[in-house]
């Protein structure tokens, strides 16, 4: 009996180091990958930039240096803002970004980032995984020559910093604000005047007075970029950004190209970004927010009124937008159905 089990044993072990030695074989066979990333974000701001650096350290390690991709920091290989456009062509390989920057290319994909009052990370990423989101999300893409992968997460983010203390929804009216997404579209609907500004740029413009007030993260990357120096009325909830979704956005002809094990590798790269992401900033914020008060910045929390006020303006914003535009339309009734089906999960399974 013992020599059977070791000749089992023998054999079990015969045929894992066969099977290893073919995917070793299979990967030495594919065609090494070398590619040029864009980013949105610098490679040393916490996670929006962080994240994107290490999926592509990540994605070296997991293959064995078959797929590399060299990360260039924002504007140094292209202008962000031409990512998508770029990478479509094929004059740079991939892009690290957010799909709520091509709100003006489709605006579906703005709902692929971050949506106004929307789900909190682990709803929002069971409705792209497994609702019907990422089909609608890769189908918008697929025209434009463009792949893209969802490849991290990020926990809520703050509502926004001001001069003053905002005390009634009248007060927002008027001012010009730096602001991301389809909450951007939702504070024009109040008369607020928003501007879309890089990170690196948004602190000048605030120092200066092109803009009163801004939104940019969460607290651990809005401490590191400063605001507090000169806005120190710090407000809570994002109800713009509950959580937000990065992408690997690539050139879908070079994603075609790559083997089964390749995509593959990518793939669990991005999904890694995921843990990465969410457990990160969550674990982050509460030091930073300390850190905010001892220099003096006033956190508040919006008031209901204001809250649903702000709501209003988004359900007008997504019927306008599901009106004029079709593919809007459909990620909406997913999206809708979809959160009114794991509204019953969650209020059950969930404290409130």
């Amino acid at each position: 009996m013992k020599i059977g089990k070791s000749i089992k044993a023998g054999l079990a072990a015969g045929v894992l180091s066969a099977a290893i030695l073919t995917a070793g074989l299979a990967q030495a066979e594919d065609e090494r990958v070398r590619w040029n990333m864009a980013s949105w974000f610098p490679s040393n701001l916490t996670q929006l930039g962080t994240l994107g650096k290490s999926m592509v350290d990540r994605l070296d390690r997991i293959s064995g240096g078959n797929i590399q991709i060299k990360f260039f920091e924002p504007n140094a290989l292209i202008p962000a803002k031409e990512c998508f456009d770029a990478v479509a062509a094929g004059s740079v390989d991939a892009c690290w970004s957010t799909p709520g920057y091509w709100y003006g290319k489709e605006p579906s994909l703005a709902m692929f980032a971050a949506v106004p009052f929307g789900p909190r990370a682990g709803e929002y990423m069971g409705w792209i995984y497994y609702g019907g989101g990422y089909e609608l999300w890769d189908s918008i893409y697929e025209p434009h020559g463009l792949k893209s992968l969802p490849c991290g997460v990020i926990a809520p983010e703050a509502s926004g910093w001001f001069r003053k203390e905002i005390t009634s929804i009248d007060d927002l009216a008027g001012l010009k604000m730096r602001f991301f997404g389809l909450g951007a579209k939702v504070m024009e609907k109040i008369g607020v005047s928003t501007q879309l500004i890089a990170g690196g740029d948004i602190f000048p413009a605030l120092e200066r007075g092109s803009i009163d007030a801004t939104e940019y993260s969460m607290p651990a990357i809005d401490l590191n970029l400063g605001f507090y120096q000169v806005a120190k009325h710090y407000y809570f909830p994002g109800w713009h950004q509950q959580s937000t979704v990065f992408e690997l956005l690539m050139n879908r002809a070079a994603w075609d190209a790559l083997s089964d094990t390749q995509q593959a590798q990518i793939e669990v790269a991005c999904g890694d970004a995921f843990r990465e992401g969410l457990a990160e900033g969550e674990a982050i914020q509460g030091a930073a927010l300390a850190e905010l008060k001892e220099k003096g910045v006033t956190i508040h929390r919006w008031p209901q009124e204001i809250l649903d006020t702000l709501e209003e303006k988004w359900n007008e914003v997504a019927a306008e937008d599901a009106a004029r535009d079709a593919n809007f339309a459909k990620v909406w009734e997913s999206y809708t159905a979809y959160r009114a089906e794991y509204a019953v999960w969650k209020n059950l399974g969930y404290l409130n």
